[in-house]
């Protein structure tokens, strides 16, 4: 939900893992909030205060996504590409990761599928349509804490 689109100053985001939301300020005033889904266990998001280093409207992961036969379908969805082996003749194609956040190293907010609960692999999914809000006013150097 975003009720504040005309308060001015500088933003900061706050992921809050025990609710999973998070919480879009401007100026120290809460300008949006968002459901959002964190890492699953075993993937879990990092927590402490990070910076946005990079934006990119349109990404896709390097990490996780699908493996295409060369006609275009899928022979396998959901892998890692460090623990499942390409099948002879298919190619990778990462899962679509729009409206790209860095915070920290591989971890990002991005649009995605939001559950209800932690289910990423360490990413902080927004719903797409809060994606491109929070998106539109963050910029490169915005923090973001994200506390437990």
């Amino acid at each position: 939900m975003w009720f504040k689109a005309h308060v001015q100053g500088t933003p900061r985001i706050v992921i809050d893992l025990s609710d999973q939301m998070a919480y879009f300020y401007k100026g120290g005033r809460l300008a949006g909030m968002s459901p959002v889904s964190t890492g699953k266990a075993g993937h879990r998001t990092p927590t402490g205060n990070f910076r946005i280093s990079q934006k990119k409207y349109s990404h896709r992961s390097n990490l996780y996504g699908h493996y295409i036969s060369p006609r275009g379908y899928v022979t396998r969805s959901n892998v890692d590409v460090r623990r499942h082996r390409k099948p002879s003749g298919s190619r990778f194609r990462g899962a679509s990761m729009d409206y790209m956040m860095r915070i920290n190293g591989p971890v990002t907010m991005h649009a995605g599928h939001v559950p209800g609960y932690p289910a990423s692999h360490g990413c902080i999914r927004i719903p797409w349509h809060m994606a491109k809000v929070f998106y539109r006013h963050a910029r490169v150097g915005t923090k973001v804490s994200v506390v437990p």
